[in-house]
C-alpha cells in the first residue's frame, strides 16, 4: 500500500460520506469537472477513474499539472481561502468522485481526531509533490523528468513493488507535464523501453528498475 493510500484508509468515512454530506457523481471520458476560475466551494475525492488537472497563464498555453488517480483529493485549495479554482480538472476516463462541502471539510478538521490527522497529513504531501515537482523543472533534464512523472505515476518514487501499471497518459499529455515536446517523449520512451524499464503489454508498465535514470545526467 502507498502513502496514498495508507492517508486515505485512514479516512474511512469518505468512503461512504455518510459524516460528510458528501454525493458521488459519475464522469464521462473528457468530461470537464470545473473550469479555472469557477468559485470554489467544494472540493473532490476520486473513488474510481483518473483526473487531469490543467492551468493557463494569460496568453500562455495550458499546462498539465497534474494527473490524479483513485484515492486522491483535488479542489483542496479552497480549504486554504481560495476563491476560485486555481486548475482545469477533466475525468481521463469514466470516473466516480465525491464531492465533499468545504464547510464540512473544516469541520473534519477542527475535530483533530485520526481522520482530520492523515487528511493534513495528505494535504501536507501533495504539497512537497508539487514542490519537487518545480524543483525537477529546474534542476533534471527532460529524460530524467519524464523517468520521474512515470514513477510517480505508478506511485514508485520511492517505494513500491517491482512494477506497476500506470493511469494511460497520450504522450502529447506527458509532454506537457515534463515541459518538452511530443516526439522527445516518443525518444525516451522506446528508450526506456529497450532498456527494459518499461514496457507495452495493452497497458504501460512501469519497472522499479527506471529509478536508474534519475541517478545518471
Amino acid at each position: 500500500m502507498n502513502r496514498t493510500e495508507q492517508l486515505a484508509s485512514h479516512l474511512g468515512v469518505f468512503n461512504s460520506g455518510s459524516s460528510l454530506g458528501g454525493k458521488v457523481e459519475h464522469f464521462r471520458d473528457k468530461q470537464k469537472i470545473f473550469t479555472q476560475g469557477d468559485p470554489a466551494l467544494t472540493l473532490f475525492y476520486i473513488q474510481h477513474g483518473g483526473v487531469r488537472l490543467t492551468t493557463r497563464s494569460k496568453g500562455q498555453p495550458s499546462a498539465v499539472t497534474a494527473i490524479l488517480g483513485v484515492h486522491d483529493f483535488f479542489g483542496e485549495v479552497c480549504l486554504a481561502g481560495y476563491p476560485l479554482r486555481m486548475a482545469t480538472a477533466v475525468a481521463m476516463t469514466g470516473s466516480s468522485i465525491r464531492t465533499i462541502q468545504k464547510g464540512k471539510m473544516l469541520q473534519l478538521l477542527r475535530k483533530k481526531n485520526l481522520a482530520s490527522n492523515a487528511l493534513v497529513s495528505y494535504l501536507l504531501a501533495s504539497l512537497k509533490k508539487y514542490q519537487d515537482h518545480v524543483a525537477d523543472l529546474l534542476t533534471s533534464n527532460a529524460e530524467q523528468r519524464l523517468a520521474r512523472v512515470l514513477l510517480r505515476l505508478a506511485h514508485m518514487e520511492k517505494d513500491g513493488s517491482a512494477s506497476a501499471q500506470v493511469p494511460m497518459v497520450s504522450h502529447q499529455v506527458l509532454a506537457e507535464m515534463v515541459g518538452t515536446t511530443r516526439p522527445r517523449v516518443n525518444l525516451f520512451m522506446n528508450r526506456f523501453r529497450k532498456r527494459g524499464f518499461i514496457h507495452y503489454d495493452g497497458i504501460l508498465v512501469v519497472n522499479k528498475s527506471l529509478r536508474k535514470v534519475l541517478r545518471h545526467n
